[in-house]
């Protein structure tokens, strides 16, 4: 399938669960687990909150409501990009 180079971004990420332990997103094929252990900021945030998420530049999460961004590379690789909350 050849993309247009200037079309619009028509992916979208999908909020697919939220449970007690964490969260599902799926996008372009693939989910990926957050759990609120290791994303607390996801923890106490409603499910609005939750659900509202932008993809930006086609690898970046947005959570206006929440102020959180993660790259989908720190989703793929977590080893490299250890997170610490304070």
């Amino acid at each position: 399938m050849k993309l247009l180079k200037n079309g619009k971004n028509i992916l979208k990420p999908e909020i697919t669960n939220v449970s007690e332990h964490g969260l599902w997103i799926f996008i372009n094929g693939k989910e990926y687990f957050l759990p609120f252990k290791k994303y607390p900021w996801f923890k106490d945030a409603t499910i609005s909150s939750i659900s509202n998420v932008k993809l930006i530049h086609n690898h970046h999460f947005y959570w206006p409501d929440l102020d959180v961004d993660l790259s989908i590379e720190i989703l793929n690789n977590p080893d490299n990009y250890p997170l610490t909350y304070k």
